[in-house]
């Protein structure tokens, strides 16, 4: 069986990162720092790296994304695209979360702990998902740079494709900060 082209990316914190693996090997990651603006940059990081390797997104045997925890509007960039492309493409699109990628890049004794908002971390305890202090972690494991954590996100989807799997999608620990207005709609004049 040949080995998968995979194009991996992650707009789950501030920053936009993506990867191009085939099978165990790395050919191109970049990663960028920014608070906002990964919707207007993503598609532009994919082209490019795509380009870096001289491939089109013919060639690419699966998408693998970011699914969280993290951010919720870079979640929900990061899945719409590659629930986006997967479809225009023909291709499965594997949602990975942030503890199966951190998981292949943490040191042995570390713990994986994802930075959350107000000095908090999202961290697995067991099979449940938590939000805790970072402060609690005993040894925490290095945050990543944003072009080593899309590399193993694509890295991490190598592992399972070519299975058929359901689309990605968002994986939060806790609810999002925005709500419905309580205030009743006003009237709509005839």
């Amino acid at each position: 069986m040949t080995r998968p082209l995979i194009l991996g990316f992650d707009t789950s914190a501030a920053h936009c990162a993506a990867a191009l693996v085939r099978g165990d090997q790395t050919l191109v990651a970049r990663g960028e720092p920014m608070a906002k603006g990964q919707a207007e940059r993503l598609m532009d990081l994919l082209q490019e790296v795509l380009a870096a390797e001289g491939v089109t997104w013919q060639d690419l045997s699966a998408l693998a994304v970011g699914i969280g925890p993290g951010n919720f509007t870079g979640i929900r960039i990061g899945v719409s695209a590659a629930r986006g492309l997967a479809l225009g493409l023909g291709i499965p699109a594997y949602g990975v979360t942030g503890f199966e990628a951190r998981q292949r890049l943490a040191p042995e004794g570390t713990i994986v702990a994802i930075p959350a908002p107000r000095a908090m971390a999202y961290f697995m305890s067991g099979a449940t998902a938590q939000i805790v202090p970072l402060a609690s972690i005993a040894a925490p494991a290095p945050e990543p740079e944003p072009a080593a954590l899309a590399q193993a996100i694509a890295a991490h989807a190598s592992t399972v494709w070519p299975a058929q799997v359901a689309a990605p999608a968002p994986y939060y620990v806790r609810p999002p900060d925005a709500a419905p207005a309580r205030d009743a709609a006003p009237t709509l004049l005839p």
